[in-house]
């Protein structure tokens, strides 16, 4: 894997707008876009470091950018932070009395969703190499669904499809549509950015 390119394209190559309003006001800010995203990564940093080890070790087995991985652990679960009191679990979904997503990358364990059996402890090792291959499986289904885009489109579109499924990506243009706060792949990118320039990701 070179420096800046994980065959699966070059995160800092990708175009993103970075978070929406609706994510921003996480964090009581009262602005949006990019300038937003790198706040929360940063916010974020100090317990991320923590997971550094396993992150680097899960992005060499898949080939991935580490930054990435950071940046999905900032939005899904802010480093661990939302989800620390409930043993790992989020998402909680009434109708069916039940978690939805487990881990530090929330897997999708909803039966109707992506069904995953969790692996690991919220925290571990296992856990982040699960989800990381779960990502890896969506730019594969994300390539095979728009062959003639880039890498860094694909790229984009797989980390949308990580939170939507990839049913749910139908186009480049409004990628994030389906997604939570549309704006997830566009927030993601810049986090992943933040990593990468910051913090040696």
């Amino acid at each position: 894997m070179s420096e800046d390119d994980d065959g699966y394209g070059n995160i800092m190559d990708v175009r993103a707008t970075g978070a929406s309003k609706e994510t921003a006001r996480q964090d009581r800010l009262l602005y949006s876009g990019k300038r937003a995203s790198h706040k929360m990564a940063e916010y974020d940093l100090d317990r991320m470091k923590q997971y550094k080890s396993k992150i680097k070790s899960a992005a060499d087995k898949y080939d991935i950018d580490p930054a990435l991985i950071a940046a999905i652990i900032s939005r899904e679960s802010r480093a661990g932070n939302t989800i620390k009191s409930t043993g790992g679990w989020g998402d909680y979904d009434q109708s069916r009395r039940a978690y939805n997503a487990f881990g530090l990358m929330q897997v999708d364990v909803n039966p109707k969703g992506g069904g995953h059996k969790p692996r690991g402890a919220w925290d571990s090792k296992e856990h982040l190499c699960q989800a990381t291959g779960i990502l890896v499986d969506f730019i594969e289904k994300i390539r095979d669904k728009f062959p003639d885009w880039s890498k860094e489109r694909q790229l984009k579109g797989a980390i949308a499809a990580y939170n939507c499924g990839d049913r749910k990506v139908d186009s480049y243009r409004e990628v994030d549509k389906n997604t939570t706060g549309k704006d997830y792949s566009n927030d993601v990118v810049e986090r992943a950015k933040w990593y990468k320039r910051n913090a040696d990701f």
